[in-house]
Parts: C-alpha cells; sequence; structure tokens
C-alpha cells in the first residue's frame, strides 16, 4: 500500500520536534461549479527543527508518533 504524499505550508512551529502545517485542497461545488478551498490542519514529525514558519513542505503519511502526529516531512521545498 502507497502512503499518501502531499504538500503544505507551515504556519507553526513552536512545539518541540513537532510543526503544525495547512493543507489547502481546492474543489469544485457540486452544483454551482465554485471553487472552494478546503483546508486540513495537520501535526508533523520534524526531528531536527529546522522548519520555520512559511516554509513549503512536502509530508508523508506514516505511522502514529504521538496522540496526534500521523505525518512526517519529506523535503523542505521553500524557505
Amino acid at each position: 500500500m502507497s502512503k499518501k504524499e502531499t504538500f503544505g505550508t507551515v504556519i507553526s512551529n513552536k512545539m518541540d520536534k513537532t510543526v503544525t502545517v495547512i493543507v489547502k485542497n481546492p474543489t469544485t461545488h457540486k452544483k454551482y461549479g465554485k471553487i472552494i478551498n478546503r483546508t486540513h490542519k495537520y501535526c508533523v514529525d520534524d526531528p531536527s527543527n529546522k522548519c520555520n514558519i512559511g516554509d513549503k513542505v512536502k509530508i508523508q503519511e506514516t505511522r502514529p508518533l504521538s496522540k496526534n502526529k500521523r505525518w512526517k516531512i519529506i523535503e523542505l521545498i521553500k524557505n
């Protein structure tokens, strides 16, 4: 089974070894056709504390690392 991968933006790095990433998924309204931005917030594992607010990152789904952490950072795309 392949693991899910997606792109997002870091919105918080206040926790130790954890960042909060927001992922925006534009979807089309079924009836009216207007594009709606759906957002999801994920707690992501950052073991080296290298990410800062505003960074673009690629994240991958992983086994549960804590109560809320189910994702890990694959690469830091843009600082």
